[in-house]
């Protein structure tokens, strides 16, 4: 039976003439399905959805067309495959399918690629406001005189790299934890990171020879923060950097290779063998030892508000399921780990106006709906009006490239094929100075040299984002680059790598010659990429309000928060911050609910 509605289904993803003629009368896969099984092969035998996470519904899908990676191998083509996923954990099915209404390419929200899928309607997208679901007063009074639906010592809201690292690090401490999440998916931005975690003087540094300091590391994240991060918090970052590393390697990750990112002084960006991408790697770490704990996760479950005593300490969270409504959790401690608000345009341009209209390297969760959730409790800001443009971001796809590949030897030319910039410099002055260039774009140029030294490269070839040639020339006239000039700029960059020494734009690392094999292009233009401000934190991950004093309970880490980055982040440094601070409010938090 599964092999026969397999077939069905393949053939519905292929496009198959047979497909064709059974689709005249189905407008939805639910009609699809209609025509060929029962009801129960989806739904439960009461017919009602199963819970916000839809497990059953996904659990029948599986049993019918296999895995994920099993289908991911059926639908192989050239570029795009939407199967072969680069999100980390159990990706559902229903993420992207839907049975009764119109389908939506979950993909289409960062990128521009044509994913042709069979009843998929436009990827559209609004979400209500914390402030437009206060007007739902008589389905959230309900549930609030209801008794809670559980009782758990931690919810932690947000599935990215600080709420994972939070949920396990409760759950060790001897927490019982519950984790929600607002999208069908986990990973927060954390699961689009690429570059790597800064961390100093470890295991990994030593064993290559690398000198490194926590002085070092302290020095390079204050100045490229332009001196305004709050040195207690930055002292956290980097003391534990070590640490935090040895943590996620016992935990099953792979920190082995260890590269430099922009703003660094020495090489300290560690991630996975061949510099393959580190969020993804990170968070399906995280995941599997969550997985493991039998921690709760909770798909398509938005925080709404933050519930307090008569005391004003926490006493749990209201949330929303999307399918299940409002309903809430008692709970000595909540931790919110919601993100930042990059793919909130209306809100980034209100506070940097000069970024109104950016497109953003952001996952469309990341709106900021968290700070609200925590300023309705009476949790301080700071630092919101710091906004960082990640320079690469891919013209075409809307894919950001990370910042390793320049780090590994990539160098940035504009349309007439001369360099303009110091590659590594920090991201907001790459921002600039590329946006300073005729069309506001640039081309990361790079050989096979710098390809075979990081994998991640592999994955933007094959999504079809960066051209090649045999020669400059030939690249040139691909994308419309000056040939010979770019040409000349390659072959006296090759010197400097030769001297040891740019005296051009005096670039700190020249890790190889652009000389070998191929060469590639890839168009790339800055995006809205992390919101350094936040939620006001102490050493302790504890959230604070206007007073300066703790709100009992309440804990913040990663994006969400202000303060460790001051006005723009080191590239690395933002894996460091998501477990770190995840990790450390975590145990906070359970050592905290061990006292109530």
């Amino acid at each position: 039976m599964r092999m026969l509605k397999r077939s069905i289904y393949l053939a519905t993803l292929l496009g198959t003439a047979g497909f064709a003629a059974n689709t005249m009368a189905a407008d939805t896969l639910a009609d699809f399905h209609g025509e060929n099984q029962e009801c129960e092969s989806c739904h439960t035998p009461d017919g009602e959805l199963s819970n916000d996470s839809l497990t059953h519904e996904n659990e029948q899908c599986v049993s019918c067309h296999g895995t994920m990676e099993e289908v991911a191998e059926e639908t192989k083509h050239e570029h795009y495959n939407a199967h072969d996923s680069h999100f980390p954990g159990d990706v559902a099915c229903t993420s992207c399918h839907s049975a009764h209404e119109k389908s939506m390419v979950y993909c289409d929200s960062c990128h521009s690629f044509d994913f042709d899928m069979p009843y998929a309607g436009k990827w559209e997208r609004h979400e209500p406001s914390i402030a437009e679901l206060a007007k739902d007063k008589s389905e959230r009074e309900a549930a609030l005189a209801s008794a809670p639906k559980d009782t758990v010592d931690v919810v932690v809201v947000g599935s990215g790299g600080a709420g994972f690292s939070a949920s396990v690090a409760a759950h060790d401490k001897g927490a019982k934890v519950i984790l929600i999440e607002k999208e069908p998916v986990i990973g927060g931005n954390a699961k689009l990171a690429a570059g790597g975690m800064n961390a100093a003087w470890t295991d990994q540094q030593k064993a290559k020879g690398i000198e490194d300091s926590l002085e070092l590391m302290t020095k390079d994240t204050m100045k490229g923060g332009r001196n305004i991060n709050d040195p207690a918090l930055v002292d956290v970052l980097v003391s534990h950097s070590k640490g935090s590393v040895d943590w996620m390697t016992a935990m099953g990750a792979d920190l082995s290779d260890v590269g430099r990112m922009g703003g660094a002084s020495v090489n300290r960006t560690h991630r996975p063998t061949g510099g393959a991408g580190v969020g993804a790697h990170v968070i399906q770490v995280l995941y599997d030892n969550a997985v493991k704990r039998e921690i709760d996760m909770r798909m398509n479950t938005r925080g709404i508000e933050i519930l307090k005593d008569d005391s004003g300490n926490v006493k749990g969270l209201l949330v929303k399921g999307m399918y299940k409504g409002y309903y809430w959790i008692k709970a000595d401690a909540v931790i919110l780990a919601t993100g930042g608000f990059g793919k909130n345009n209306e809100r980034v341009a209100k506070l940097d106006p000069k970024l109104k209209g950016f497109v953003s390297t952001n996952q469309p969760g990341a709106t900021g709906d968290g700070l609200d959730v925590a300023g309705n409790a009476g949790a301080a800001m700071k630092d919101l009006e710091y906004i960082q443009a990640h320079p690469t971001l891919s013209v075409k796809g809307g894919v950001m490239v990370t910042e390793a590949v320049r780090g590994n030897g990539a160098i940035l030319v504009n349309r007439e094929g001369k360099r303009f910039v110091n590659e590594i410099t920090t991201r907001d002055k790459a921002a600039a100075a590329i946006l300073q260039q005729t069309g506001k774009s640039a081309f990361l140029i790079f050989d096979d040299s710098v390809r075979k030294s990081l994998k991640k490269i592999d994955k933007y070839i094959g999504l079809g984002v960066a051209p090649t040639a045999d020669t400059l020339v030939k690249l040139g006239k691909m994308e419309n680059i000056d040939g010979k000039a770019l040409t000349e700029t390659v072959s006296r960059y090759n010197s400097f790598v030769t001297s040891g020494k740019d005296t051009d734009f005096e670039r700190p690392n020249l890790p190889r010659a652009l000389d070998e094999g191929n060469y590639y292009a890839i168009e790339v233009t800055p995006g809205v990429h992390h919101t350094m401000g936040g939620v006001k934190i102490d050493t302790k991950a504890e959230i604070l309000d206007a007073k300066k004093q703790v709100i009992p309970g309440l804990y913040g880490a990663g994006e969400v928060t202000g303060g460790v980055h001051g006005a723009n982040r080191l590239g690395g440094n933002a894996i460091s911050d998501i477990i770190t601070f995840g990790r450390l409010a975590g145990e906070e938090a359970a050592s905290y609910s061990k006292k109530r």
